[in-house]
């Protein structure tokens, strides 16, 4: 049986193929399990919709054919303004959408929060007991991607990797201006801040590469602000981190003050190593030698105040 996702794929490209020639259908058919799950938020959504949507436009239709000045068989009541059935109709109808929408959204809103750990990595597979997220810590910079595996010890800059079908727990901060973490393959998109931290729990289903980009205006070189997202084999993942430790660099803090610095269209870098706790110190602002770490500045303001 054809699920809501293939039949709307199939109804919008026969209807929309001139004016959609070139759209990528990436959204409404992901290859990740979260993402797939708001692609059906979105048709449900849309259905719903359609049940007002498409009786009123064929009303309308109707009614203009019905009551045509030339068709004298149509009924005239100039005096007519009420009808209590019209009325129930006219009113129950969009607040039993309005209610089913309600309770559809505040479900999803829960059920795919992005920093709720997932209970399941594909339809009907729950997460195996036992398993472990992959911990991906990401910095947006200017203009480029930073990602840590702090239990691999490896960093890579505008490449991406995981297993399919093991959870992936992402870390996400920003060294200046504001961006928007994006893989629309894998799950919706989330803000990347400067000392805060958001999160974001996905998981891959499909071996392959996918585009992740920012999803937010930063400034000159936002366009070019992409990376590459693989989807990979247990053993791929394994020899691709294999690859970055043979192939990379030690990432050290005068390595990376030098990465900070704004540039376009950065190539892929590896590094084998990574000085410990350069991610924190990212997200705290205290990358520099004497700088005062933000959650140390606030822990002495907090123990001021709970003196005072």
């Amino acid at each position: 049986m054809a699920t809501p996702r293939t039949l709307c794929k199939t109804l919008l490209a026969s209807v929309l193929a001139l004016s959609l020639a070139g759209c990528k259908w990436v959204v409404m058919s992901p290859s990740g399990d979260v993402a797939a799950q708001q692609a059906d938020l979105i048709l449900w959504s849309t259905y719903l919709m359609l049940i007002i949507i498409v009786p009123v436009i064929l009303l309308t239709l109707l009614f203009a054919w019905r009551y045509r000045s030339s068709n004298k068989n149509a009924t005239y009541k100039p005096d007519w303004d009420h009808s209590t059935k019209l009325e129930l109709v006219i009113w129950a109808a969009p607040l039993a959408i309005i209610i089913a929408l309600g309770a559809l959204t505040w479900v999803s809103t829960h059920k795919l929060d992005p920093y709720r750990p997932l209970d399941r990595v594909d339809e009907g597979v729950p997460v195996p007991e036992g398993t472990q997220p992959l911990v991906v810590e990401v910095v947006a910079m200017d203009w480029k991607w930073l990602f840590f595996y702090p239990e691999q010890g490896i960093a890579t800059v505008n490449e991406l990797a995981a297993p399919v079908d093991r959870p992936i727990k992402f870390k996400i901060t920003a060294t200046t201006m504001m961006n928007s973490f994006y893989v629309p393959a894998l799950a919706g998109m989330i803000y990347a801040m400067g000392g805060m931290e958001t999160q974001l729990h996905a998981v891959i289903n499909e071996e392959g590469s996918y585009e992740g980009f920012s999803a937010n205006y930063s400034g000159e070189g936002f366009n070019k602000m992409r990376f590459e997202f693989l989807g990979q084999s247990e053993a791929d993942f394994e020899q691709w981190v294999a690859q970055v430790k043979a192939q990379g660099n030690p990432l050290s803090r005068d390595v990376y003050k030098a990465l900070e610095k704004p540039s376009i269209d950065d190539p892929v870098r590896y590094y084998s190593e990574v000085m410990p706790g350069l991610y924190d110190a990212i997200l705290n602002r205290c990358v520099d030698p004497g700088q005062v770490c933000m959650k140390d500045l606030m822990k002495s303001h907090h123990a001021h105040h709970g003196e005072g």
